[in-house]
C-alpha cells in the first residue's frame, strides 16, 4: 500500500518546516511544538453535546478532567469511556486531544472522560501509571453520581495513553480492581524493547521515529528502570488472560504497528475477545490529525460504532446474568 495523499502532505510540510533534532529540544519546547501542531491538524470543529471540566483526586494531588457528552445522549445511565492522551508521558494534554475526544464521544455514544496525569521529567515513571489507575478506580466507584452505567465503562487512549490504558487493565485484573467492559487502544506503545519489521521499515521519516522514542525514554524513566517491566511494556506481561475485550487500532506506516498486532494476537491466544484494525496508508497519531486527514474522521466513525456495539452487548450480557 501507499501513503494516503493527505498524510504525505503533512510529512512534506513537517520536512519543509525543518524539524530540529529532537535531542536538542527541552520538554517545554516539545510541549509547545506539539500544542501548535494540534492547533493546525486536530479536528476541533466536531459538534458536541456539552463539555464539563472538573478534577478528581490523584495520588500526587488533584487530576484535571474534561468530560465530553455526545451530541445526542439519552436519559438514564450513559456509556462511559475513560481516556488518556498520548505524548510519550512528557507532552500532549487534554487540550491537544480535543478533536479525538469530541469524535469519540459522538461516534461511540459514550461520555468520554479525558484525564490529565502527571508528566515527566517533573514526575518520572511510574507517576503516570499510578495516576491512570487511581483515576480509573475513582470513575468506576463514582459511576452512579457521574450518570454512568458502571457495567458499561470502557478505557482507552492513544500512543502513550494507549499504553496506560493497557497497563491499567492488567493491574486491575491482578489487584481485583475496577471491572472494565472494553479497552480501546489507538496506535499504542506496547513494547519499549521492540525490534520489529515495522520499526525497521519506518524508523525514520514517518512522524514517530527512533530518536523521538529515545528522547522520551530518557525523560520518562530513570536510568535503572527495566524497560521490560510490564508497566512500561505491557506486551511483555507473562499472562494476558482475564482482561477486558479489546479494540486495537494501528497504522500501516507506524513503527508501533507490529507490536499492536502482536498484542492483539497474544490477547486472542489468552482467550480475550479482540477486534484488530490496521489502517492502510496512515501514520502514527493520524486520529489526532483529522482536521487535515479526512480518512481519520471515517476511521473514527467505524471505531466509535464498534465501541457502541461492544458496550451494548456488554450490557445485555450483564442483564442476562441478573
Amino acid at each position: 500500500m501507499a501513503l494516503d495523499p493527505n498524510v504525505k502532505k503533512i510529512l512534506d510540510m513537517l520536512a519543509i518546516a525543518g524539524m530540529v533534532d529532537i535531542a536538542d529540544l527541552t520538554p517545554e519546547q516539545m510541549r509547545e511544538g506539539f500544542r501548535r501542531l494540534a492547533l493546525m491538524v486536530d479536528y476541533r470543529q466536531a459538534p458536541i453535546g456539552k463539555i464539563v471540566d472538573g478534577q478528581l483526586p490523584g495520588p500526587g494531588g488533584p487530576l484535571r478532567t474534561r468530560s465530553y457528552y455526545p451530541q445526542h445522549f439519552p436519559a438514564g445511565r450513559l456509556l462511559g469511556l475513560i481516556y488518556f492522551h498520548g505524548g510519550g508521558g512528557i507532552f500532549g494534554s487534554i487540550d491537544t486531544h480535543e478533536g479525538i475526544c469530541r469524535m469519540l464521544a459522538n461516534e461511540s455514544g459514550c461520555v468520554v472522560i479525558a484525564v490529565g496525569y502527571r508528566q515527566a521529567p517533573e514526575h518520572k515513571f511510574p507517576a503516570a501509571v499510578e495516576d491512570a489507575y487511581a483515576a480509573t478506580e475513582w470513575v468506576v466507584e463514582h459511576a452512579g453520581e457521574l450518570g454512568l452505567d458502571p457495567q458499561r465503562i470502557a478505557i482507552g487512549g492513544d500512543s502513550a495513553g494507549g499504553n496506560l490504558a493497557a497497563v491499567v487493565c492488567q493491574r486491575a485484573r491482578q489487584c481485583n480492581g475496577p471491572r472494565l467492559a472494553l479497552q480501546v487502544l489507538l496506535c499504542p506503545v506496547l513494547d519499549l524493547n521492540a525490534d520489529t519489521m515495522s520499526w525497521r521499515a519506518f524508523e525514520k521519516g514517518y512522524f514517530l521515529n527512533r530518536a523521538m522514542i529515545g528522547w522520551m525514554l530518557d525523560h520518562y524513566c530513570t536510568p535503572d528502570v527495566d524497560r521490560n517491566d510490564p508497566r512500561l511494556s505491557p506486551l511483555r506481561a507473562a499472562d494476558l488472560s482475564g482482561l477486558p475485550q479489546a479494540h486495537i487500532h494501528t497504522a500501516e506506516f507506524d513503527p508501533l504497528r507490529d507490536e499492536g498486532e502482536a498484542y492483539a494476537k497474544r490477547l486472542e491466544r489468552a482467550g480475550v475477545a479482540v477486534t484488530y484494525t490496521c489502517h492502510h496508508g496512515m501514520i502514527h497519531h493520524f486520529f489526532g490529525m483529522a482536521g487535515v486527514i479526512p480518512y481519520a474522521r471515517s476511521a473514527m466513525k467505524m471505531a466509535g460504532a464498534a465501541i457502541k456495539q461492544a458496550l451494548s452487548r456488554s450490557s445485555r450480557l450483564t442483564d442476562s446474568q441478573h
